[in-house]
This record gives structure tokens, C-alpha cells and sequence, in this order.
């Protein structure tokens, strides 16, 4: 009887062993975390175009993140999603006007707006008419490096246009630095800058500059920001033989 007993109580410890190993084993379970999309536009090669870099993530819980630095400038290449329609994101450009077709909502103004700005107010748009809520995805896929033009004329190496680049102070002596510089006849002391947008009456003005102040004697602040379209005139001087 006795060691019937006892092989009685090592099955049971053997038993109560396996189950605690058991316990300690058993799988943890977690809460797996709600999938992130990721929406990047694609880059595409075009003239006058450089990549932003900016790529768009956002949780199905529809919080998400857009540029708010960059502000939109003609030329800009934007990728654009309703994320309740669940089609791929489109490509609009931003018009010379500053204007940004948008499908529902026509025409609507980009200037000094970001893409998250400009999110916001077409989200509201959309949702007074079409959408019961439309979250809006609007991301640069491609900047537009180039704001305008200036040409150079008259008396200087290379005549012809000068790339006006955004977010750069481009200066009537440097756009003759990048014609070439000056020609061998020509009177410094007396280039124009003649610019045809001026404020109210469209009446064009006409600048005077002394480079030889500007580029020579290293008094910049007489040299002139250029503008799109301005026209900078190099006059030749008299010779006599």
C-alpha cells in the first residue's frame, strides 16, 4: 500500500510540473497596431522641375500628415486624393495664375497657401456639396525651380535670356555676370534696367545703374533685384579713333 502511494503522489508532481512548464510557454498575445499607407507620388521628368521629396503617410484612423513650408508657386506638380473615393491620387499642376483646377471644385487660388492650408480649405469645399466628410491628401510631387526670365542685351558677351530661380534674389550685376560680363566697349556707368511691370498703370520704368559703383567699388546696395521679364540694357560707350 505504501508504495502504491507513492507512485501515486510522483505521478501527480509530474503531472502539476508539466502544467506550470505549459503556462510558462503559452504564447503572448498582443494587439497588432492599425496599418500605416504610405502614398508617394512618383516623380516625372520635366523641364524646369525638381524633386520635393515629400511623401505622404497616414493611418486608416485618417490622421495625417502635409507640407506646411512650402508655399505653392506656378508650375508645381501636386498629387491630389479623396481618401473616401479610394482611387489613386492624381496629378494637378498649379496654373501661371496661381490657380489649382480641382475635380468637384473648379478653380481655386494657390497664393501663399501650402498643401496642408489648401487641404484644409478643400476639404470644407467638398463637404458643403459632395462629400458628408472628405479627407483630402495633397502633397508637391515636383517643385518649379523657375519663377520667370530677364534678358541682357547690348554690350556684353552672351545677349539673350537669364533663369529667374525661385526663392533668389537675382541682381541686375549679376545677371551681367552670367551673360558673361561686359562687352570691351561698353559704358558701365550707365545700364538700364528697364521693367514693364509696374504697380497700377502698366506704364514700364526705367532703371539707371552705375555698375562700375556695384561691381568695382563693391557698393552693392545700388544694384537692382531683378524681376520676371525685366529687361537689362547695356549701353556701348563712344570711341574715338
Amino acid at each position: 500500500m505504501r508504495v502504491f502511494l507513492l507512485i501515486l503522489c510522483c505521478v501527480a508532481r509530474i503531472a502539476g510540473a508539466s502544467a506550470q512548464a505549459a503556462t510558462n510557454t503559452a504564447p503572448v498575445v498582443t494587439t497588432a497596431s492599425k496599418p500605416v499607407i504610405s502614398a508617394i507620388a512618383t516623380p516625372a521628368t520635366s523641364a524646369g522641375l525638381a524633386t520635393h521629396g515629400a511623401g505622404l503617410q497616414f493611418n486608416l484612423d485618417t490622421s495625417y500628415v502635409l507640407d506646411d513650408k512650402h508655399v505653392l508657386e506656378p508650375g508645381d506638380r501636386l498629387g491630389f486624393r479623396i481618401v473616401e473615393d479610394r482611387d489613386p491620387a492624381i496629378a494637378l499642376i498649379v496654373a501661371d495664375s496661381r490657380e489649382l483646377d480641382v475635380p468637384y471644385v473648379g478653380r481655386v487660388s494657390t497664393e501663399n497657401k501650402t498643401c496642408k492650408q489648401l487641404a484644409a480649405e478643400l476639404k470644407v469645399l467638398l463637404e458643403q456639396e459632395y462629400y458628408y466628410r472628405a479627407t483630402v491628401i495633397l502633397g508637391v510631387d515636383m517643385v518649379n525651380k523657375i519663377r520667370g526670365k530677364v534678358y541682357v542685351q547690348g554690350s556684353v558677351r552672351v545677349q539673350g535670356p537669364v533663369e529667374l530661380l525661385f526663392n533668389e534674389k537675382l541682381t541686375a550685376g549679376k545677371a551681367i555676370l552670367r551673360a558673361g560680363g561686359f562687352g570691351d566697349f561698353a559704358r558701365k556707368d550707365k545700364v538700364k534696367v528697364i521693367r514693364g511691370r509696374t504697380a497700377g498703370a502698366g506704364e514700364k520704368q526705367t532703371i539707371e545703374v552705375n555698375m562700375i559703383d556695384v561691381l568695382e567699388n563693391g557698393k552693392t546696395d545700388k544694384d537692382v533685384i531683378l524681376e520676371p521679364d525685366d529687361y537689362i540694357v547695356v549701353p556701348e560707350r563712344k570711341v574715338i579713333y
